[in-house]
């Protein structure tokens, strides 16, 4: 088994008690250490909220909700159009948490010694 390098530097930084309430939250629901969560998500770039990605993740799904039926010839109404956006608003967020989790999970595995706790 490899082990990992040995880590000697250490970062720190303060935080209200609402926000230490929100880390720890979001640790505990990875199955991580408050430590381990934090530095995965510093050193992914980013939170597991990421806006940036549920928008990426929308404007995807409304190019395949549409350019599809399009490009088979099909015409689409305003309406549906709206109710098109409206269904996008709601899902894109949840899917893009579930794009960040299974990339979380991939990562575990794909890490020696990913599933364990110190």
């Amino acid at each position: 088994m490899v082990k990992p390098p040995l880590r000697t530097k250490s970062i720190g930084f303060k935080v209200s008690e609402e926000e230490y309430a929100q880390l720890e939250a979001a640790a505990q629901a990875s199955g991580r250490t408050l430590g381990e969560w934090c530095r995965e998500v510093i050193l992914r770039g980013g939170a597991s909220d990421d806006p940036a990605l549920a928008e990426i993740i929308g404007v995807r799904l409304l190019l395949v909700n549409v350019l599809g039926p399009v490009a088979a010839g099909e015409k689409m109404t305003p309406e549906r159009f709206n109710q098109l956006l409206d269904q996008i608003g709601e899902a894109k967020h949840q899917l893009a948490a579930q794009l960040q989790q299974q990339a979380s999970e991939k990562l575990k595995r794909e890490k020696p010694g990913g599933d364990r706790k110190r």
